[in-house]
């Protein structure tokens, strides 16, 4: 009975005494994971309530004492940067103290694909694709930039484009 009542309460395991020692460390570590993936979702959930509600059609930097406004159509792409992100555009490049994740979800999946864990593409820069090596892919941009795909990016540039 109290069992049932745990789970309704959405309880992550339930101990009945007396319990081991060995059965009370693997209760733990399931709420060691637990917590560790709802901090993930916290983070994920307070960066999309900060954002601005035009901020998916921009994004603000600042570059010295400046304060630069890129619209999204300008950005070719995202790439990872230490604990920034590079946002590449025909102007150079601009550091923004986000992460990739928050890029990726925040942007419309038709006009922005993770090609790599490093870089986050908008598609309408792709000039063509050349095989690397076996199953890699370059991405060759209108300014003649290279770009390795994964092979997981290049399942989703495929969905993406259709191909």
């Amino acid at each position: 009975e109290y069992a049932m009542k745990a789970f309704e309460a959405n309880a992550i395991d339930y101990l009945l005494k007396p319990f081991s020692q060995e059965r009370f460390d693997k209760a733990m570590q399931k709420v060691l994971v637990q917590a560790r993936q709802n901090k993930e979702e916290t983070k994920t959930i307070l960066e999309k309530r900060n954002m601005q509600p035009d901020e998916n059609n921009r994004v603000v930097v600042k570059k010295g004492n400046d304060i630069v406004i890129i619209p999204i159509e300008q950005i070719h792409y995202f790439e990872s940067y230490d604990d920034y992100v590079k946002i590449h555009t025909a102007d150079g490049f601009y550091l923004k103290k986000k992460t990739m994740s928050f890029f990726e979800e925040a942007l419309s999946a038709q006009s922005f694909v993770r090609i790599h864990r490093s870089f986050l593409l908008n598609i309408k820069e792709i000039n063509k694709l050349e095989p690397m090596e076996k199953d890699n892919y370059v991405a060759v941009l209108r300014n003649n930039k290279k770009l390795q795909v994964s092979p997981a990016g290049y399942t989703k540039l495929r969905k993406v484009l259709g191909l």
